[in-house]
């Protein structure tokens, strides 16, 4: 019998590979076809080659070493990297290059299955990891391209990598989001993208319902905002029963169960739209009991200026409510305070400490002040207190007045594809070209 082998480039796995085959008598299969999910090392390539050579009937590497979490989005799946990066402690530090190379090589993977050669570009402060992997990437990156020469005759035009630090954006990580996917996994228990729900009725029973791409109705309503969601669904089911008019009067989920019993041809059809509307209801059960003012007061510190474009004049006049408010729990209350300290880029140690107490969160005040390990300013003196970062004018734009805000990141990449990023606060990793135009890619 012959045996594929979809192993990582690491040490464990080769070994593991030599150990089925020691000899032609003893070994464990007839031959092996060996897939490397990235780029193998020389010294790890040769010990396959001087131990079992005669073995190997095929041998590739196939850059695949990342896990594709949705269509437009992918994790390099490395649950160490956050703690190693980031840890104050010298033990969890001393292991942060090599997650870093682990890193580096796992996104060059990416980019080969994209075939993309992109130009590296790094956000300069606070800290040096970006700096750090960019540079990693940008060397990898040319050896791998080096060895590719099919590759650098493609002509594609230039693309961009952006590199940033997890602290870049701390408002974005805090606030409550209001589009479907992410206020879903904020506010309900789902875990491993499962979503439990009890089916309307007197003898209700349990069901699950995955949230994954293979679902077109969660494809396309995940990322948009919960109200266009709470339109949507409806008109989607109104739709199908009004084929057969199986249904009268307001649309109801009990409605909905008899119209599935009347329509078995459209069941699964149904089925999927029930499930988003039970999420969305969920959903919006969750926000009208205590998130929606919660909200208000998160806008605000935000972008400093009220839901009328006035400005913040006192941000501790507009967080007391929240933390006064017993209908909050600790945990909401935490995400005001660290929202209340983005927007004072830091606050004072007296100032930090009266607030800790007086929400009697001192068990879980570690929540707040290890955000220094991520470059953020906690701690601050009066003096060194700097003023709000310049943002782009969206006054015009349309938006709901509970979601005002948008992620940095947006701003960056709309620049980064007009040319105007400061090349001192994006510092290249390579010479920059002429102009990055074309495609756009970022």
């Amino acid at each position: 019998m012959k045996a594929i082998y979809f192993i990582t480039p690491t040490k464990k796995s080769v070994d593991g590979l030599i150990n089925d085959f020691v000899s032609k008598s003893s070994s464990k299969y007839k031959a092996a076809y060996v897939y490397f999910t990235d780029i193998c090392p020389d010294s790890l390539f040769n010990k396959v080659k001087s131990s079992c050579s005669w073995a190997i009937r095929r041998c590739k590497e196939i850059n695949v070493s990342f896990f594709p979490y949705e269509s437009q989005v992918f994790t390099l799946d490395v649950p160490d990297a956050f703690f190693c990066c980031y840890s104050p402690t010298v033990e969890k530090a001393n292991g942060k290059d090599a997650i870093m190379e682990a890193m580096a090589e796992q996104i060059v993977t990416l980019c080969a299955t994209l075939d993309e050669n992109p130009g590296v570009r790094y956000k300069s402060k606070p800290l040096d990891n970006a700096s750090k992997l960019a540079g990693l990437v940008e060397n990898k990156l040319e050896k791998y391209y080096k060895i590719d020469e099919k590759s650098q005759i493609k002509g594609k035009t230039h693309s961009q990598l952006l590199i940033i630090d997890r602290g870049f954006d701390p408002v974005s990580t805090v606030l409550h989001e209001l589009t479907f996917q992410a206020m879903a996994y904020d506010l309900l228990p789902i875990e491993n993208d499962t979503y439990k729900y009890k089916t309307d009725g007197p003898s209700g029973k349990e069901r699950e319902a995955i949230l994954e791409e293979e679902d077109e109705l969660w494809v396309k309503i995940r990322h948009k905002h919960i109200a266009d969601v709470l339109e949507e669904i409806p008109k989607l089911l109104k739709e199908v029963s009004s084929k057969r008019k199986a249904t009268e009067g307001k649309l109801s989920l009990s409605n909905l169960a008899q119209l599935m019993k009347k329509m078995p041809h459209f069941r699964k059809q149904i089925t999927k739209q029930v499930v988003h509307l039970h999420i969305a209801e969920d959903c919006m059960s969750k926000f009208k009991s205590s998130i929606e003012k919660l909200c208000k007061t998160e806008q605000d510190l935000a972008l400093g200026t009220d839901a009328e474009g006035q400005k913040v004049k006192d941000s501790m006049r507009v967080l007391l409510p929240v933390l006064l408010n017993k209908n909050h729990d600790s945990y909401d209350k935490i995400r005001a305070i660290l929202l209340y300290i983005f927007s004072t880029n830091g606050t004072t140690q007296e100032n930090l400490d009266k607030l800790i107490q007086n929400v009697q969160i001192e068990s879980d005040s570690d929540m707040i002040k290890n955000w220094k390990y991520l470059g953020v300013p906690v701690v601050v003196s009066s003096a060194s207190q700097q003023r709000r970062q310049s943002r782009k004018d969206r006054s015009s734009e349309e938006t709901f007045q509970l979601s005002r805000w948008t992620p940095v990141i947006k701003d960056v990449m709309e620049d980064a594809i007009e040319n105007k990023l400061d090349s001192k606060e994006w510092a290249y990793c390579s010479q920059c070209p002429a102009a990055w135009n074309g495609s756009g890619a970022v």
